[in-house]
């Protein structure tokens, strides 16, 4: 692992490097994104600090400077060897008095890149019984407070899913606790729109954009009716879902084998970007 804070470089990753008042310590006051990175080349970095931006708007923090945080990119990519990898970029509130009110420091900012591992082709969720709040003031931010996928996801790994899956307070389907669900009904592709509250995935959005599908709103009881479903993510890419809660499917499908064949081809040419 190699990590960059506030412009340097840390020599000894294991060393302090925030403060212990930092609201996004404290409160979770902050934003982050994870991108993948394939031979030693971020993916679609761009498009993720467009995200970034939305989400640090989105949560009244101060615009963060571009240029600094790909040079953070390139400080912690700098010592090669990864051919495949995850940067962390975290933005927060900064140093602040205890309490939710933000103080006068500026903002933190952290680049973390370490290796990941590859994930397998097909996974199992499950559905759990808290809802999403899609009228809520961060719904659609890609803020640091993830307790609530925390907890979620912990009740997946019990019943012995990897992923878990959230409707929404209308009763629709929503998302992962951090990926976006595909599923394929009468042949038709679709996923939740951004209305339903879930996050708009990086690779969601290259899903639909190079390989299309229809967005639109359904409770979620239609996953009892899909014949195939995947999950979308940074770090799944796409990948096919097996089984959903006691109901296994045929994973890969068809359709789901496509997406991730016309992902394979296109993929290289957002490395580096």
């Amino acid at each position: 692992m190699r990590a960059w804070v506030n412009g340097q470089l840390l020599d000894d990753q294991s060393a302090p490097a925030v403060t212990v008042s930092d609201h996004g310590l404290t409160v979770g006051d902050g934003v982050f994104e994870a991108v993948k990175i394939v031979e030693d080349q971020p993916f679609a970095l761009t498009l993720h600090l467009e995200r970034l931006k939305r989400s640090a708007a989105g949560l009244g923090l101060p615009e963060y400077d571009e240029g600094l945080v790909r040079k953070g990119v390139e400080a912690v990519l700098a010592g090669g060897g990864l051919a495949l990898g995850r940067l962390r970029i975290t933005y927060t509130g900064g140093p602040a008095p205890m309490g939710s009110g933000r103080g006068d420091e500026p903002p933190t900012l952290v680049v973390v890149a370490a290796p990941m591992a590859k994930n397998p082709p097909t996974t199992t969720v499950a559905t759990v019984p808290w809802p999403r709040n899609e009228r809520g003031a961060l719904a659609g931010l890609k803020t640091t407070s993830y307790a609530e996928n925390v907890v979620a996801l912990a009740e997946a790994k019990r019943r012995g899913a990897t992923e878990a899956v959230f409707a929404n307070l209308a009763g629709h389907l929503c998302e992962g606790t951090g990926s976006n669900v595909f599923y394929v009904l009468d042949g038709e592709l679709r996923t939740p729109t951004l209305a339903s509250g879930c996050l708009a995935g990086v690779t969601r959005g290259l899903v639909l954009q190079w390989f299309g599908g229809r967005e639109v709103d359904e409770p979620i009881e239609v996953l009892t009716e899909a014949s195939e479903l995947f999950l979308a993510s940074t770090t799944r890419d796409v990948q096919g879902v097996e089984r959903w809660d006691n109901r296994d499917l045929a994973a890969p499908g068809p359709v789901t084998a496509d997406a991730l064949a016309t992902w394979r081809r296109r993929e290289p040419e957002l490395l580096g970007v």
